[in-house]
């Protein structure tokens, strides 16, 4: 009963849960939060920089994220760069002193509290010529409205400070005993100030810092009457004072409340009742230089008070290109023009690719017509969520529950929708994708988390990367040996299947293809791996079954590929001037820059190789008849299972404690390409010498891994932010909420380019020969004039 109901439960599921319903549901989803996000950023009149100065949360003990927006870490070089030949005054008493020696710890970390209290204290960095003062005013009285006064009398406009950091009250409340009087004088005083802190405010930036709570059980004697409720007033009058003195004036004197929200969480924390702990302070620091500097310097993980940079020619013309192709779409439709609907093609990265069922339907003009549709309202999608500022982003904050329960949820999915498999080889279509499948949801959960902080989860990604390039080399290899097919017509339909998507991208989110570093990497394996096999003499499983002298002749090759590998990887140089030549150096710099490249392509080189001699001797054995590869049955005999068996479990655990015992990435990184392959090996020969393991697979893990592609390049923008730095928040508030709305609409549009990339694929490259040629040609020229147009562009001095 239990089995049958498990059957029915499935049953139910697909039958009204299917992906097109699915698509449909995401597309009213987007439409809504895109008028909502709209709708609250126009009436609700808030920005991120309005958001970062007012409201915010801990994630941990100290990291500190901003409501709606990711607050970047700035260290000394960027402060200096930011603040170069500037002014910074910090106005107050004790806890603005604190402010004060937090935030010049940003620009010099070595600075120590060494000023004396109760005085002015001054920090100028020669090199940068940034200066910070600190000027001991602790009550907003006539002495303190003198000071501003002389700074707007100044005909000089260098001597005036370009930032301001002003804020008082416990002086006065202390002084006099928290009288409601000395509150009415406090009013009239900020009053007076705030007049020329708005002529400050035409000039440079004015921050008005709202006093932080106080833990009353621990105040001395003499600073009893310092309660919240007062400060709360005190709050309340410099709120009202300065929102009025700004509501009809384009000067802002910007209220900083966010970091007296953190020290709410953290005020036990304080040893005198007053002072908050460092950290606390340097979450204010740390906003401070934010709002002035993400504007500046434009940070990639600093979204806050950051203007969005408008679209450059390539954008626009990529807008213009698709709001054409829509336009052709409604002329087509009018017209009446029929289109068929191709299947999702198999993942032509690993193995070997299957001919679409409905081949023999000729396409018509419109399906391609609308793929390119599809694409621009996607590709709509994507700018508004990483680039437009429309949606929020938040930074990732790593926990071992947000990595490892996530991990248990998937699983139990995996096995809810187990399947008895159609065939029971070794490492089977519907294994393969299965594989692919689960370490693409392990490896998003990895990137979303910011797991990649803990060293052992580091390690065991690093392997999945290197078993999607095994897979690589293994498909390939297999396909080659056994099709025999090194047509140009196969090989334009892979390279172009890997790197649509990522070419699309680079044209709409201004990013350079290295970026995307996994298309780099497979599209290079792919054409040494066709190189190595398609070269004189081509030697296929025929051709070896009739002289066995032949698999000698595999045997060389790969060992010249081998060594092809170890020459590269030993001569960095050399590695380093052929990739930076142009126009190669196009497709492998990044920030002007191949040091990533050379880090990706080092890290994981063996493992094609791997995959490719695996393949080689699991065909080998295959057709020797040496495997058992029936339903049930043990791959190996009797004993050489159990052995194997036995010795896989303790590599993969042995592979597991040295990961967990690792200190660093480098020295880890260092072993990884060597020994990955142990992990590897021993999870292809556990999963598959057991004749049930290898009779069942999970078809929800196969649906991921056939878009697996797709997933890992779609989550850059739609289900990340900020170019993998951050999250994508659509529903602010819930963090839960959030992910599971963002993951419902990331899987349903990577499953929708699948298709588009599919239908454009069968029209984009033609069977025949001739007319591939002359396309081919046509894309080489139109290249080379972008490449030369960018060169151009590139070394074009600034003004």
């Amino acid at each position: 009963m239990a089995v049958l109901a498990y059957s029915l439960g499935k049953r139910e599921i697909n039958q009204h849960f299917t992906i097109k319903n699915a698509k449909l549901i995401s597309l009213v989803v987007v439409i809504l939060l895109l008028v909502l996000h709209t709708a609250s950023r126009y009436y609700g009149g808030g920005d991120s920089c309005e958001w970062l100065l007012s409201r915010g949360r801990f994630l941990g003990e100290n990291v500190w994220q901003p409501y709606g927006c990711m607050m970047h870490k700035y260290k000394s070089t960027e402060a200096k760069s930011c603040l170069a030949e500037k002014r910074v005054a910090f106005i107050g008493d004790s806890r603005i002193r604190q402010l004060f020696y937090s935030f010049i710890r940003i620009i010099d970390p070595e600075r120590g509290d060494d000023g004396i209290k109760h005085e002015d204290i001054f920090f100028k960095d020669e090199r940068s010529s940034v200066n910070v003062d600190f000027l001991w005013y602790p009550e907003a009285n006539n002495s303190m409205k003198d000071r501003l006064m002389s700074w707007t009398l100044m005909s000089e406009t260098s001597a005036k400070p370009d930032v301001v950091i002003l804020g008082a009250a416990t002086w006065s409340i202390k002084l006099h005993s928290g009288s409601s009087e000395t509150l009415q004088q406090y009013k009239v005083n900020l009053t007076a100030i705030a007049v020329h802190l708005k002529k400050l405010a035409d000039h440079g930036e004015v921050y008005w810092v709202l006093q932080d709570p106080v833990n009353e059980e621990v105040l001395s004697e003499n600073r009893k009457m310092i309660t919240n409720q007062q400060l709360e007033l005190y709050n309340e009058a410099a709120a009202d004072v300065l929102n009025s003195s700004k509501r009809n004036s384009r000067s802002r004197i910007k209220l900083l409340a966010a970091s007296r929200q953190a020290a709410l969480e953290t005020i036990t924390q304080s040893v005198d009742g007053l002072h908050l702990p460092a950290s606390t302070k340097n979450v204010g620091s740390m906003i401070l230089m934010n709002s002035l500097c993400n504007k500046l310097l434009r940070p990639i993980d600093g979204s806050c008070c950051q203007t969005v940079p408008p679209p450059n020619f390539l954008q626009k013309l990529s807008a213009c290109f698709f709001l054409g192709s829509a336009l052709v779409f409604l002329v087509l439709h009018v017209l009446g023009n029929n289109r068929h609907r191709r299947p999702v093609p198999p993942d032509v990265e690993s193995l070997e690719e299957r001919k679409p069922a409905t081949a023999a339907v000729p396409f018509g003009p419109k399906v391609p017509v609308h793929a390119l549709c599809r694409m621009g309202i996607i590709m709509a999608y994507f700018y508004l969520c990483d680039r437009a500022d429309v949606f929020m982003k938040e930074q990732k904050f790593y926990t071992h529950s947000t990595f490892f329960i996530p991990l248990v949820y998937i699983f139990i999915l995996g096995l809810f929708y187990s399947e008895n498999s159609k065939e029971t080889k070794l490492l089977n279509r519907e294994q393969t994708d299965e594989w692919k499948g689960w370490m693409q949801l392990v490896i998003l959960i990895y990137h979303i988390s910011g797991a990649s902080a803990f060293i052992p989860v580091y390690m065991h990604v690093r392997v999945l990367v290197a078993a999607y390039l095994f897979q690589t080399g293994y498909g390939h290899f297999s396909f080659f040996w056994l099709k025999g097919d090194f047509g140009l017509y196969r090989v334009c339909q892979v390279l172009f299947r890997l790197n649509f998507l990522v070419l699309v991208l680079c044209v709409v989110m201004d990013r350079p293809y290295q970026f995307y570093y996994f298309v780099p990497l497979v599209t290079f394996w792919f054409v040494i791996i066709y190189t190595t096999l398609a070269m004189w003499p081509q030697i296929l499983q025929k051709k070896a079954n009739s002289n066995g002298i032949w698999h000698f002749g595999v045997f060389a090759k790969l060992t010249g590929l081998l060594l092809f590998i170890c020459f590269f990887a030993f001569s960095q140089g050399l590695f380093e001037n052929i990739f930076s030549m142009w126009p190669i150096s196009q497709l492998f710099e990044l920030n002007g820059s191949i040091h990533e490249w050379w880090f990706r392509w080092k890290l994981d080189r063996f493992a094609v190789i791997h995959g490719m001699v695996f393949a080689f001797v699991y065909l080998v054995l295959q057709k020797r008849q040496v495997l058992s590869e029936g339903k049930g049955e043990a791959l190996f005999s009797g004993k050489i299972s159990h052995v194997l068996l036995f010795l896989s479990v303790v590599s993969f655990i042995t592979y597991s404690i040295w990961a967990g015992s690792c200190k660093t990435k480098t020295e880890c990184n260092e072993m990884h390409p060597y020994i990955s392959v142990v992990q590897i090996l021993s999870f292809i020969l556990i999963r598959n010498i057991p004749g049930y393991a290898r009779s069942i697979y999970s078809s929800f893990f196969a649906w991921f891994g056939k878009i697996s592609l797709e997933l890992f390049i779609c989550q850059y923008h739609i289900w990340l932010a900020a170019d993998t730095k951050g999250i994508l928040v659509l529903i602010p508030g819930n963090p839960s909420l959030n992910i599971m709305v963002s993951t419902f609409i990331f899987v349903c549009v990577a499953h929708e380019i699948s298709l588009i990339t599919n239908d454009l694929a069968q029209v984009v490259i033609p069977k025949d020969s001739v007319a591939l040629l002359k396309r081919l040609g046509a894309v080489g020229l139109f290249s080379l004039v972008v490449l030369l147009l960018s060169r151009g562009n590139h070394h074009t001095p600034g003004p």
